[in-house]
């Protein structure tokens, strides 16, 4: 895997910050890491993947070496439909990529031609249109997969770890087809009762919902080509970085001079 620059040191301390697009910072000249980075003066690892799920970091033992020697690792929430389980496979990288749908989900969904879909989201609105009722054991099967796998990786990483729930999306119980954005939320199924039960893994569980002026800054001060405007509008912005930091930065110092 490649990761954004520039290059950092790791004979020295340092804090690790995982997570998919938004950790990565797509089209933000400086993302979140880099501006807690700044303002705390101690070196900062970003490890974002863009489209990345739990599968892109918890597979690659190299990657959980390094947060684990962290000071404190950063954990991004991402979405549970991007990642492998009983019902399809995802790409161990790319986790947003399809590659194939398991003899148990055919038999679900013995109507659908799954060579149909390249990409996770599009099979899954496809299912959910399909039948909406069937489409609950899916939601189920990769909600028990996403802590599943959660643990497996927070077990790996050790218990120095904040979980980050950055996302327009609030944080709760509510059913995911009542949510207005319904199959385009980020984190995807994921619910308050999930991260509750990781809670006990870590030192924190930080919630940082982009502020109202946030959400309607637009592309300002993005940088993206011509052609990438609509993608990059439908980001969050320069200013959502520098608020997640802002609530980020209190609960790493409490938790790294606790931990020390």
């Amino acid at each position: 895997m490649l990761f954004r620059g520039p290059r950092r040191r790791l004979d020295r301390p340092y804090i690790a910050f995982i997570g998919g697009t938004e950790t990565y910072g797509k089209f933000i000249p400086k993302p979140f890491p880099s501006i807690v980075e700044k303002v705390m003066r101690q070196t900062c690892l970003n490890l974002g993947c863009v489209n990345g799920g739990i599968d892109a970091f918890v597979n690659d033992p190299a990657i959980m070496d390094i947060c684990a020697d962290a000071d404190m690792t950063v954990v991004q929430v991402m979405g549970a439909n991007y990642l492998s389980n009983r019902f399809y496979a995802v790409h161990p990288r790319r986790n947003d990529r399809f590659l194939k749908a398991s003899t148990v989900l055919q038999a679900i969904y013995d109507d659908v031609d799954f060579s149909e879909f390249s990409f996770v989201r599009h099979m899954l609105g496809a299912l959910y249109s399909k039948s909406p009722e069937r489409f609950d054991i899916v939601v189920q099967e990769v909600r028990e997969a996403w802590v599943a796998r959660m643990k497996n990786m927070l077990g790996q990483i050790g218990p120095r770890t904040i979980l980050l729930w950055f996302s327009e999306e609030e944080l709760s119980d509510q059913h995911w087809s009542e949510r207005q954005s319904q199959l385009q939320a980020d984190p995807l199924f994921v619910t308050q009762s999930m991260i509750e039960e990781l809670r006990p893994l870590v030192q924190d569980v930080v919630v940082a919902n982009p502020t109202e002026e946030a959400r309607f800054e637009g592309t300002e001060g993005m940088q993206f080509p011509e052609s990438q405007e609509n993608v990059a509008s439908e980001m969050l912005g320069v200013t959502s970085h520098a608020e997640v930091s802002s609530w980020l930065i209190p609960s790493l110092r409490e938790h790294l001079y606790r931990v020390a």
